[in-house]
């Protein structure tokens, strides 16, 4: 198990491996398909976005509305390819990691590959468990998307899987042949 520390830095990106588990402690953003559509609409107009991007990590969740005494509800990962349309601008801009569940399109894969990044899967099914991990939450951007809007999450011991690393290796394909050839997994 690896231990980072947010925001991402270059060095620690380098070092995670596809399968890696690493538990994340620190801030981190969440966005979902509303927000998304917004930070790219602002980028294309070359407006300053009201988040920084460079180094960060956002997490693709809407989470629920916070039980009294707890920072947030429960905040399962959001299928990923949902935010593949916006997901090359914001690594131009300097994102660094992902987090949410399922695959990503090749050319996702490639930017993330080209941008030195990562993609991290959190276990979807495990929402209530992962809000134990969130220390604090606060709303930063575009407030009324409810939860869609973007949230500053501080976690601790975050649990995620390096699915795609900086090299482009992706947990969705596996080792196929002794001569090490890929097969897409079923």
């Amino acid at each position: 198990m690896k231990r980072i520390r947010l925001p991402l830095t270059q060095s620690a990106i380098k070092k995670l491996k596809v399968g890696d588990e690493v538990l994340l402690r620190g801030a981190l953003y969440t966005a979902r398909d509303a927000a998304h559509k917004r930070l790219v609409e602002i980028a294309k107009k070359g407006k300053r976005l009201p988040i920084p991007l460079k180094d960060e990590t956002i997490y693709y969740v809407g989470p629920t509305p916070a039980m009294p005494g707890r920072p947030i509800g429960s905040c399962g990962p959001t299928t990923s390819s949902r935010m593949d349309l916006f997901t090359i601008p914001l690594l131009d801009r300097g994102l660094s990691g992902m987090i949410g569940k399922g695959r990503r399109s090749k050319e996702v894969i490639s930017a993330i590959k080209k941008h030195n990044g990562v993609y991290f899967v959190a276990v979807g099914g495990a929402a209530a468990f992962l809000a134990k991990k969130v220390k604090k939450a606060t709303c930063v951007a575009f407030c009324e998307l409810g939860p869609e809007a973007i949230y500053l999450l501080e976690v601790e011991d975050f649990p995620v899987i390096v699915a795609i690393d900086s090299k482009g290796r992706n947990i969705y394909e596996k080792i196929g042949t002794k001569k090490g050839g890929r097969k897409k997994a079923r």
